[in-house]
């Protein structure tokens, strides 16, 4: 089998060793070389052709950023990105995502064994992830798809993703405008990035993008994105709806979990809710998707070509909890239609055929 080749790039000396350590104990990765600027990791992505890249967000010189916009442009290739986790640092890691790597890690809050251990595993998941992932291609939103067309009141969207979901739906988000039906999001993210990221697509969105810090009343023209540290459930009160959150041990090695928000829409929705499975690696939100279909929901999965890892949306077609699979650019005008006054309720059961 031929191994991965990774180039390290960080002008911290230790960083840079403790990276080729962890990477090299991984028998089908082969670290052949570091760098400790940009300017020497252009010279040695040259030399050395690697197919994967470590790369630090803040070096002298050239900053990362700058470096990954030239390298997405002139010489493409997969990038993990080793970032700070503060929320300091989770705008720029969000722009890195934007600008084409294929994922981040934090950098190891201590140097105890465990820390490192736990660090060591992730970070060498997601450079063999990346190296087989689909290198994804910047693309400019698509014009506005819903103006003044009337919708249905009662619907909802739930939609769960993971690796590659930020850009994701920055891309399915962005050309939906008022009015349309709420929202709701869990997406695989860090407790320091998830307000940052809400924030961001909310710069971005013609609708109001939040993220859920207590309980909300969901409404019309609303995007609501679960906390990086927090489950969200939505719950019926009355003649209302609310987005809700709980703590409580990890689904599926996540919180919040896609599982948890699905199984919540299912229950609470039924046949007027809509759910949507993106990009990620894993399998959470394969069950709850199953759910929703079988309540009587309308379920989406985004196809293996579109996806960065086709683990999350594969895992719920291979379920039968799919009733559509769609390439990424199509998923947004399939909504805009679905939740047009005009459009029937289509149901369907979990054993239909796609």
């Amino acid at each position: 089998m031929q191994k991965i080749k990774v180039l390290v790039v960080d002008d911290s000396a230790l960083m840079r060793k403790i990276l080729t350590t962890l990477l090299s104990l991984d028998s089908v990765i082969d670290v052949v070389g570091s760098a400790i600027d940009p300017f020497d990791a252009r010279d040695k992505i040259k030399k050395l052709h690697p197919d994967v890249l470590t790369l630090d967000v803040e070096m002298p010189g050239m900053n990362g950023l700058s470096f990954l916009d030239n390298l997405m442009r002139l010489r493409p290739m997969p990038v993990v990105m080793v970032s700070t986790l503060t929320s300091q640092g989770a705008p720029v890691t969000l722009k890195a995502l934007e600008l084409g790597a294929f994922d981040f890690i934090a950098k190891p809050t201590d140097n105890s064994r465990q820390s490192l251990g736990h660090f060591g595993d992730e970070l060498c998941t997601k450079v063999k992830l990346a190296c087989s992932a689909n290198l994804r291609v910047m693309r400019e939103p698509v014009t506005a798809l819903l103006t003044s067309q009337e919708v249905q009141e009662d619907r909802l969207i739930a939609i769960g993703a993971s690796t590659g979901g930020t850009e994701a739906l920055r891309e399915l988000l962005t050309p939906l405008v008022p009015p349309f039906p709420p929202i709701v999001i869990a997406q695989h993210i860090p407790k320091h990035f998830s307000g940052a990221f809400a924030k961001r697509l909310n710069d971005n969105c013609r609708l109001t993008v939040i993220e859920v810090t207590s309980e909300e009343v969901i409404k019309q023209n609303h995007v609501y994105i679960a906390p990086g540290d927090c489950h969200l459930k939505v719950q019926r009160s009355g003649l209302r709806y609310t987005c809700q959150l709980f703590d409580g041990p990890a689904i599926n090695r996540h919180k919040p979990s896609v599982d948890v928000l699905l199984g919540s829409v299912a229950k609470n929705y039924g046949d007027k809710a809509i759910g949507v499975m993106l990009t990620g690696m894993g399998k959470d939100g394969a069950e709850g998707l199953l759910a929703m279909r079988e309540a009587g929901a309308l379920t989406i999965a985004q196809d293996e070509a579109s996806s960065v890892v086709w683990g999350m949306p594969g895992a719920a077609v291979r379920l039968g909890a799919a009733m559509d699979i769609l390439s990424l650019p199509l998923i947004a005008p399939k909504l805009a239609t679905l939740v047009q006054k005009n459009t029937a309720k289509v149901k369907r059961t979990a054993y239909d055929t796609i």
